[in-house]
């Protein structure tokens, strides 16, 4: 709720910006606009995730990707110069996000906080059985109860880690090469560059100037209806094979992009095939590594250390965007169609990384999960079995 009292706050100043005749203004309401999506990637996917009961854990988590590309798609829509993205509205347009932080707002107050941080980290039983039962309804819950009640008993003792902790405690360690790869990769996946691209693409395959911005809103409508695919699929094949599978489909197109656009110059077909192609890696992308990467996040950490490793994640998310954003003009410069190249590597050793190393949480509770990644943690080590806590991190924390 503060959060969305910050975009209204952005939405307000970028709205009377022009009233005002003050690009200030629009300055101001972009560092706010900037604050509010930082803090909202971090606390959306948590709550969406902890809220779910396990057999749709992947679902409602894989719902943040469906409503971050609508929201995309909505900003493409509405700045159709036919509609804010004339000249006299236009201050309306860079404003609009102020309406669902109102819905938010009026909306919010009518949820529960999610019932494994009332159970967890308040020890509020009551409230947490009130949560289950409004956001569950009715039915035989009682599996889910005892498996938050086992996680409660396994962090008895330990207190909630700071960031630097994360870092530094190696039962968390595999955990966190895992999201690192999540994130970097998400972001130097080429998405973004494809956005970037697809406008030249288009131009290339000589569409008309005036009909771009509406093939461009194709893209994004292909990538929102991926991504409710996703959201579909990911029960049913699991959170690994979208992933790794989500990157080598991806890294085989953009080898074929660049074939296309290194020839269309001799055949003239080849610009269909690059527009094609350019669908192709956003479909790819929206049913695997969009929502599944969300839905791995929140499940490879236990209530006590999830919200730490989620600002470790949000650094390694927005860093690489702005990585992407300083360096990549340059690579287009320098390389132009074989830019590509360079994401598409990454792509392969992330697809090679996820497919050895990350286990499948589909259908698992966090106990079940955290065994699975004290094998890669420590080995042959002995961890304490009982509790599916290794029993370095109990001392560690407790002292």
């Amino acid at each position: 709720m503060f959060t969305n009292l910050i975009m209204l706050a952005a939405a307000v100043s970028m709205g009377f910006s022009k009233m005002a005749r003050s690009f200030e203004m629009i300055l101001f309401g972009r560092l706010l606009y900037g604050i509010g999506i930082g803090f909202s990637f971090n606390i959306h996917p948590q709550y969406v995730g902890e809220i779910s009961p396990k057999k749709l854990r992947g679902f409602t988590s894989a719902t943040v990707a469906v409503f971050l590309t609508l929201g995309k798609v909505s900003g493409q829509i509405i700045g159709l110069g036919e509609m804010l993205g004339g000249e006299s509205v236009w201050p309306l347009l860079l404003a609009f996000s102020g309406v669902t932080a109102v819905i938010q707002l009026l909306a919010l107050p009518c949820f529960p906080d999610s019932p494994s941080y009332l159970l967890i980290q308040k020890g509020n039983k009551e409230a947490f059985m009130k949560a289950i039962q409004q956001l569950w309804g009715e039915g035989d819950h009682q599996a889910e109860i005892e498996d938050l009640k086992k996680e409660k008993e396994s962090m008895a003792g330990t207190k909630s880690l700071r960031v630097l902790e994360i870092l530094k405690t190696r039962s968390l360690r595999w955990q966190l090469y895992v999201v690192i790869v999540l994130m970097t990769t998400l972001q130097l996946c080429g998405i973004n560059a494809i956005y970037f691209y697809s406008f030249e693409v288009f131009r290339t395959a000589q569409f008309e100037e005036d009909l771009i911005p509406y093939v461009s809103l194709g893209v994004g409508m292909c990538e929102f209806l991926s991504s409710i695919l996703c959201s579909s699929l990911i029960e049913r094949f699991g959170r690994r094979l979208l992933l790794w599978g989500g990157y080598a489909a991806m890294a085989v197109v953009l080898a074929l992009l660049t074939l296309t656009l290194s020839l269309q110059h001799r055949f003239f077909w080849m610009h269909y095939f690059s527009v094609i192609l350019v669908f192709l890696f956003v479909l790819c992308y929206g049913i695997g590594p969009s929502g599944a990467t969300v839905t791995v996040m929140v499940e490879i950490f236990s209530q006590t250390f999830r919200p730490s490793a989620f600002v470790i994640v949000g650094f390694f998310n927005w860093a690489g965007l702005f990585l992407l954003g300083m360096i990549f003009p340059f690579i287009v410069e320098y390389l132009g169609p074989f830019c590509f190249l360079v994401f598409m590597g990454i792509l392969a050793v992330s697809a090679i990384f996820i497919y050895l190393f990350l286990p499948e949480t589909k259908g698992k509770s966090i106990m079940d999960i955290t065994v699975e990644f004290n094998k890669l943690n420590y080995g042959k080590q002995a961890f304490s079995t009982e509790n599916h806590v290794p029993k370095e991190t109990v001392l560690c924390t407790r002292l």
